[in-house]
């Protein structure tokens, strides 16, 4: 946009704002603050398309109107996630110290200070139960993911309704079921069915793998079919062309798909509350006995009634949050698009050709190609 273009936008959006006002508590008895800027809003958008119309006609003037719609439309989102992050920040970085990393909650009684004891326990326990759901649920979606997309067969359909289904199954339930199916009634025989980080990577993956399955789908979904087709033609079975040709092309959307279900799961805290159960010192076994993970650090912490307890909660949720931030970052760094890189870097690594020395050879059939050209251009004309 131009400098005209921008002034053009502050005009309409004083122009709405003056407009609202004279009508709202000039002329009428006014309206709430918040139905005042949605109609300001809106009567922005009709000012500036009819100043744009005006300028450069209707399809440029729908462009730019939706241009900022969209633009209004990230700020909204962004406003209330910049103000939770920030809020999470300015709270939890008042008890974040480098003994966090270090410590446990040993020792630490409720009048001391928020940067007493640490997280540590809960850091591991978080690390064990989100690795462990993870190795139950990767296999498991990876191969529903390539049973949907790559097989004709015809129970294609009531499996895509189960994970859909699966998917938008609250995150509460899955641990209910564990604890309903497996706690209850098989905690009394063998202690690897009580509380423990066992249990709650059970729960976890309840709600890993759909988020997994539909992720590798769709990365599935990108692989060419002439890359199948060509291998069919060589007379590769379907299988061997699945794990030679497609698996291979797809490995990074996997990867990818596997860091997002991992970011996914490291903040649940319901399925949790009725496996795990948690523990306030280090317990680096997650087959025996109860296990702290950083989402019931800090459910158990915010809930009560000391400070120093609730800056230890906000220093825990800051942890989670570097943790879920750093996962997504990997995630975007192995799921980008290399074409470009990988041209760029391509050409850095192609060799300079320097001039190569004239011998009469090249002379000869240098002359003869340019009395060729001389002769077919006038036989042409």
């Amino acid at each position: 946009m131009t400098r005209l273009d921008l002034l053009i936008i502050a005009a309409s959006a004083v122009s709405s704002v003056s407009l609202c006002w004279l009508v709202f508590a000039v002329l009428t008895d006014g309206v709430g603050w918040l139905l005042f800027w949605v109609v300001a809003y809106f009567v922005f958008l009709a000012i500036y398309f009819v100043a744009s119309y005006d300028r450069v006609g209707w399809l440029a003037a729908v462009d730019r109107v939706v241009t900022v719609a969209v633009g209004s439309a990230m700020v909204v989102v962004l406003i209330p996630l910049v103000w939770l992050v920030s809020y999470i920040v300015v709270k939890g970085i008042v008890a974040l110290r480098p003994a966090f990393f270090v410590h446990d909650q040993r020792g630490v009684t409720p009048t001391m200070p928020a940067t007493a004891g640490g997280g540590l326990h809960a850091i591991i326990g978080t690390i064990e139960q989100v690795g462990l759901a993870l190795l139950w649920s990767l296999p498991l979606g990876a191969a529903t993911a390539f049973f949907l997309n790559e097989s004709r067969s015809k129970l294609r359909r009531p499996v895509r309704i189960f994970v859909d289904a699966m998917s938008g199954m609250p995150s509460i339930v899955s641990g209910l079921f564990i604890y309903a199916t497996l706690i209850i009634p098989l905690a009394k025989y063998n202690d690897l069915f009580s509380f423990n980080g066992f249990m709650a990577s059970l729960a976890l993956s309840m709600t890993m793998m759909p988020t997994i399955c539909r992720a590798i789908e769709v990365v599935l979904r990108l692989v060419p079919n002439g890359l199948r087709e060509a291998g069919l033609a060589l007379g590769a079975s379907r299988a061997k062309v699945v794990l030679s040709v497609v698996l291979p092309t797809a490995s990074t959307g996997v990867a990818t798909a596997a860091i997002l279900g991992i970011a996914r799961e490291a903040g649940e805290t319901a399925p949790l509350l009725f496996t795990a159960f948690g523990y306030n010192l280090m317990n680096a076994n997650p087959f025996h006995g109860p296990q702290e993970s950083l989402p019931l650090f800090i459910y158990r912490f915010v809930r009560t009634q000391s400070t120093a307890d609730i800056q230890r909660g906000y220093a825990g949720a800051l942890v989670l949050l570097m943790l879920i931030l750093s996962l997504f970052i990997v995630a975007r760094i192995i799921g980008r698009d290399r074409s470009v890189a990988n041209k760029r870097s391509f050409r850095l690594r192609l060799p300079s050709r320097s001039p190569e020395p004239e011998t009469p050879e090249r002379k000869l059939i240098s002359s003869t190609s340019r009395r060729s050209g001389t002769v077919t251009a006038a036989g042409g004309s």
